[in-house]
């Protein structure tokens, strides 16, 4: 018995895995590959070059693939990548690459995006990323691991949000947040650590005393930047996480939030 519901349209060039159920009306256009285990809901679209990989869930409405929404004129082929483990809930809506940017837009593995989230032209999910409902990054953002965002959190193009981040409703956030942190506000601010979430994740209490000092250094301290993050190198040695946080704001070229 087949697994595509008879209304569904499915693109002869489609490479859809044989045990993909899609629903009715969905629509699968030329240039996608989906893989085992993937179910998608009634009335999706999803267009390509996109690849979706396996044990995916697409519920009905979303529209997965498409063209970047930008002025300028796209010339090259752009693509969507997506792992395996994803839930996409109603109406999210997922573009693919740009040519002002790496061309692709790249999702990892076992993301959990609820309804109305929107993920713009070339950006970078990490992997365990929960996007509560009406979430949007604009382009070029990218999301480290383990990032929670609330919901109708808004971050600016080029931004990124550090690993282990959650942020609280209605959080817009026009520079870079470090890893670990809560924030929250228009325009964001921190709140210190997500110390409830570090722990569920097994972080245990040295990593997250350290982290609180790095924390208090870099917020607290009345240091410039420079200064903290040199007073932390040290403590950055002993403790990777701490590593972690103190190379993302060395790399950040939008600055961090204050």
């Amino acid at each position: 018995m087949s697994r595509i519901h008879p209304t569904a349209i499915v693109a002869d060039s489609a490479n859809v895995a044989e045990d993909v159920e899609v629903g009715p009306y969905a629509v699968i256009g030329d240039d996608v590959v989906i893989g085992s285990g993937t179910w998608i809901g009634a009335h999706a679209s999803i267009v390509g070059p996109t690849t979706i990989g396996c044990n995916n869930k697409i519920y009905q409405f979303c529209s997965i693939g498409g063209d970047t929404q930008h002025t300028a004129k796209q010339t090259r082929v752009s693509t969507l990548s997506i792992g395996d483990g994803n839930t996409f809930r109603e109406f999210c809506t997922i573009n693919r690459g740009s040519d002002q940017g790496t061309n692709k837009t790249v999702i990892g593995n076992n993301n959990f995006l609820m309804a109305y989230v929107h993920v713009a032209h070339d950006c970078v999910i990490g992997n365990n990323v929960t996007f509560a409902n009406n979430a949007s990054l604009a382009g070029h953002v990218e999301v480290e691991d383990y990032a929670i965002l609330g919901g109708f959190t808004g971050i600016h193009q080029f931004c990124r949000v550090g690993s282990h981040v959650m942020t609280g409703i209605a959080t817009i956030s026009f520079k870079d947040i470090p890893p670990y942190l809560m924030v929250s506000g228009n325009t964001a601010q921190p709140f210190g650590l997500n110390t409830r979430g570090l722990k569920r994740r097994g972080f245990t209490e040295d990593d997250i005393k350290a982290l609180k000092t790095a924390y208090k250094t870099l917020y607290r301290s009345g240091l410039t930047q420079d200064k903290a993050l040199g007073e932390l190198a040290d403590l950055a040695d002993k403790y990777p996480d701490v590593g972690h946080f103190v190379e993302f704001i060395k790399k950040t070229e939008r600055g961090i939030i204050r």
